[in-house]
């Protein structure tokens, strides 16, 4: 009920109205019956504007974490995924990875359309990441169509770090639905997971238009956090050091100068991302 009044009356008009919208490849969606929805992944934007312009109810696996927060953002943010009918996952691994599994197979067979973003986290630069095979094996043990589905617009209406989103213009393009019912019964092959995981890739990035990169986003931001530190590391070494100065009198007023305070450490930058087959650049 909730998730009908934030789109219908509350939420959906007002964004409407702000941001002009559009969807593009609706006729590609199915009228009823349980399907993926696999979605690139730029902003946090995403899990509104996606639902907004998509007739049917999305049900997506949001990570736990958006359900735990304190304070004034992290209550507010869980009531947001609360009234919006959203699905708490642990993806710290291991067993994790089961139970996301049972969570998304739980909806598609009420029916429902599952949203799922196969990079597993935000990209931290605009570009497209390799995704989780997890996509892979619910669409096997589900048996239901993988549909593409990419955002464009939302990184800048809402860059990572932002609460209010600017206005900027968002469209959301679907693209045809993949059948993967030739794989019917391998489920646990490894190989044939990363086969329909990269052909969902491949398909987002001719519809997004994004360069691919063959590593995981949250590889690729621990990477970035790395290599902000060491940067910040390399210019505190090269600032001066504190140390008081000789106490020499001065002849006329017979004072000694004050030790010089040294500069201050530049802030640290934010960042999150394996390896794997290399996808070809959209043209």
């Amino acid at each position: 009920m909730l998730y009908w009044l934030l789109k219908r009356i509350l939420l959906g008009p007002i964004l409407r109205l702000l941001f002009r919208p559009t969807v593009e490849g609706l006729e590609n969606l199915p009228e009823d019956g349980p399907a993926i929805l696999a979605s690139n992944h730029l902003s946090f934007s995403d899990s509104i504007f996606l639902p907004l312009m998509v007739p049917r109810r999305i049900t997506f696996l949001a990570k736990s974490d958006y359900f735990t927060g304190s304070g004034l953002k992290g209550r507010l943010t869980a009531a947001f995924f609360r009234a919006a009918g959203q699905v708490p996952v642990d993806r710290s691994g291991g067993s994790a990875g089961n139970s996301a599994l049972r969570s998304g197979l739980r909806v598609m067979s009420e029916g429902d359309l599952l949203g799922i973003y196969p990079e597993g986290t935000r990209s931290p630069d605009g570009r497209l990441y390799r995704g989780r095979t997890g996509v892979a094996r619910m669409a096997l043990e589900g048996q239901v169509p993988v549909i593409p589905v990419v955002m464009i617009g939302t990184d800048e209406a809402q860059p990572t770090g932002q609460l209010i989103p600017s206005i900027r213009p968002i469209t959301v393009r679907i693209g045809a639905p993949l059948d993967f019912s030739r794989y019917e019964g391998m489920a646990e092959d490894r190989f044939v997971l990363r086969s329909i995981t990269d052909e969902i890739m491949y398909e987002l990035m001719l519809l997004s238009g994004q360069e691919y990169v063959d590593v995981y986003a949250a590889t690729q931001k621990k990477r970035l956090l790395a290599a902000a530190k060491a940067r910040a590391k390399d210019l505190e070494a090269k600032l001066p050091t504190r140390h008081p100065q000789s106490a020499a009198p001065v002849r006329d007023i017979g004072v000694t100068p004050h030790p010089q305070d040294g500069e201050p450490t530049p802030d640290v930058v934010d960042g999150e991302a394996g390896p794997g087959e290399s996808l070809p650049r959209a043209s």
